[in-house]
């Protein structure tokens, strides 16, 4: 199946499909894109399981990029990823995975807290805007490309071909 064609049917944004037509197939466009956006919305149309532990893996790996903009002595948000990590080798259990969670989630929200609301909002959109600038970069495409080296299979529901109404 040509890309774009496979683009069509997995209702992939227009953008993608117009920078698509420099590469004559999905592979060779995997290799080639320095989008991880557009890499991880592929790899939830896969047929990689959800809590496959590569995908968490990556996010470990994208989280820790961010770790230099937590609190000096916070050290909640660093656990957290530890204990993901061991969690996606089978070392940690889904509780503690959990109790991790919850503790950098209150991290967060004690950062937020100690500083005016205003302040917190236009933080959190800097921070929004600076991560997505940053998951578009090489970095984190050679992120996702260091576990995924090729793309996984599409799932066959998403390669029927989509009947206009």
């Amino acid at each position: 199946m040509k890309l774009n064609t496979l683009l069509t049917r997995l209702s992939a944004c227009p953008e993608a499909k117009r920078w698509a037509k420099n590469y004559p197939d999905l592979q060779i466009a995997w290799t080639a894109c320095k989008r991880s956006d557009w890499m991880i919305w592929l790899l939830a149309r896969t047929t990689l399981d959800q809590d496959d532990p590569h995908l968490r893996l990556i996010a470990c790996d994208f989280a820790e990029a961010v770790l230099p903009l937590v609190t000096k002595g916070e050290d909640r948000p660093r656990r957290a990823i530890e204990v993901a990590r061991r969690f996606a080798g089978g070392e940690a259990t889904r509780e503690e995975m959990d109790a991790a969670g919850a503790a950098a989630r209150a991290a967060a929200r004690a950062a937020a807290g100690a500083a005016a609301w205003a302040a917190a909002r236009a933080a959190a959109g800097a921070a929004a805007r600076a991560a997505a600038g940053a998951a578009a970069g090489d970095a984190q495409s050679d992120i996702i490309r260091r576990y995924f080296p090729e793309c996984p299979p599409i799932k066959p529901e998403y390669l029927k071909r989509r009947e206009k109404p």
